[in-house]
């Protein structure tokens, strides 16, 4: 699966032209065989292997951080299964507010509990 088409890269890149905003997510992504998941919003210009948004690797500490494409691409699961899009995700709430109901949840919680 394509992880970044060029509709989600167009969106992330202009988001990283407003450094300043709080951005809603633009792509999620997740293992399916894990608890690893991910909100980006952004995509640096200059180098287009590195992404920004809450990360949550599944052991109780999502953050707000950075991740390469390319190591998400490379990931495979002991069912040689790859990290996924969720392609009918999206969002009418800022990272800012996920990253709060995560950190009390101590994961990236369902949409529903953001409301």
């Amino acid at each position: 699966m394509m992880l970044i088409t060029k509709a989600i890269r167009k969106k992330l890149l202009a988001n990283n032209r407003n450094r300043d905003g709080d951005h809603v997510p633009v792509v999620k992504f997740f293992d399916p065989c894990g608890a690893a998941t991910w909100l980006i919003t952004d995509m640096d210009e200059e180098d287009n292997d590195l992404l920004f948004g809450l990360c949550d690797l599944g052991h109780g500490f999502p953050e707000l951080g950075y991740v390469r494409l390319s190591e998400l691409q490379s990931v495979r699961s002991h069912l040689n299964t790859g990290i996924e899009r969720d392609m009918w995700f999206s969002t009418p709430v800022p990272i800012s507010k996920w990253a709060e109901a995560a950190r009390g949840a101590q994961r990236i919680v369902d949409p529903d509990h953001l409301v």
